[in-house]
């Protein structure tokens, strides 16, 4: 991908290296929001991928104390982690600013104009508008506060053992989590809440996630349309979409596929989704909640 390897973005902010959350009285804090990959809490204990299978929204929880953080957009942010970081740092910035202005070019026919969401950067745990994010669930978006929050150790995770490979693949991540911010603007999140987000190969949670991954690739049509890829791009995102599917996660964890704890989709339908919005770069494309077959 074509990028500005110096950019930055008042709409990121940065926490890296910053103390998480204090847990004190053994409460901890529940992480709410769009979870981008529930099924990343299999590296750890397959009893936590139990627990939160089915959780795409958490009710908020009592919010700790705001922390301020850093935008990148003083020249000082990229430092304020682990400096061989600096250049995902640039990286996220200049995705996240690519993926919110295509959608506010796509939101200037309609009604209801585009807000900018914020993205956090943050090191193993963070305050959030939906109680206590942690590393170990992956990117997520929440939407009580609007903000996409991510701890760039998952994309090392990526590329690592889950195999998905090149800064496409790290680019659709990011473009999934604002897909669910859009959800959030057109009233969608809203909508799927109060449908319990219905789980299973057909629920109202796995909907919901496709639906994410097809607004993906409707920013990755607009990317095209400038000529910013590059060769292999569009198979590395098409890699990560496939390698987060729930029946290959739940292959890999225990070796057996359960179908009606499904909450983001098989592999076949996140990539086959996330093509569709390739192909039309049409919102309308990407009706998950109407199509028959996912």
């Amino acid at each position: 991908m074509r990028w500005d390897d110096s950019h930055e973005s008042p709409d990121l902010i940065d926490r890296r290296g910053e103390q998480g959350p204090s847990r004190a009285g053994g409460g901890g804090g529940g992480l709410g929001g769009l979870l981008f990959l529930v099924p990343w809490l299999m590296r750890s204990r397959i009893g936590r991928v139990i627990l939160v299978v089915g959780v795409l929204f958490v009710a908020g929880r009592a919010l700790f104390g705001g922390l301020g953080g850093q935008r990148l957009n003083g020249g000082t942010s990229a430092q304020s982690g682990n400096p061989a970081e600096t250049p995902e740092v640039h990286f996220t910035a200049f995705v996240l600013d690519d993926v919110q202005n295509s959608w506010t070019e796509q939101f200037a026919a309609r009604t209801t104009p585009y807000r900018r969401a914020k993205l956090v950067l943050y090191t193993d745990a963070t305050a959030t508008g939906c109680g206590t994010g942690e590393a170990s669930t992956g990117p997520f978006y929440c939407p009580q506060d609007q903000r996409v929050y991510l701890d760039l150790g998952f994309f090392h995770e990526l590329s690592g053992r889950l195999g998905a490979r090149g800064q496409f693949a790290q680019a659709y991540v990011i473009a999934h989590e604002i897909g669910h911010h859009v959800q959030k603007i057109l009233g969608i999140t809203q909508k799927v809440d109060a449908m319990r987000h219905t789980e299973g190969p057909t629920g109202a949670s796995v909907r919901l996630e496709l639906q994410a991954d097809c607004f993906a690739g409707v920013w990755a049509h607009s990317t095209q349309q400038r000529d910013l890829l590059e060769k292999g791009d569009i198979e590395s995102a098409l890699g990560a979409a496939a390698a987060v599917g729930d029946d290959r996660l739940q292959r890999m964890a225990r070796g057996t596929v359960s179908p009606e704890s499904w909450t983001h989709g098989s592999s076949e339908e996140r990539a086959r989704w996330f093509q569709r919005g390739l192909d039309t770069g049409s919102l309308q494309a990407c009706d998950t909640f109407g199509a028959a077959k996912l």
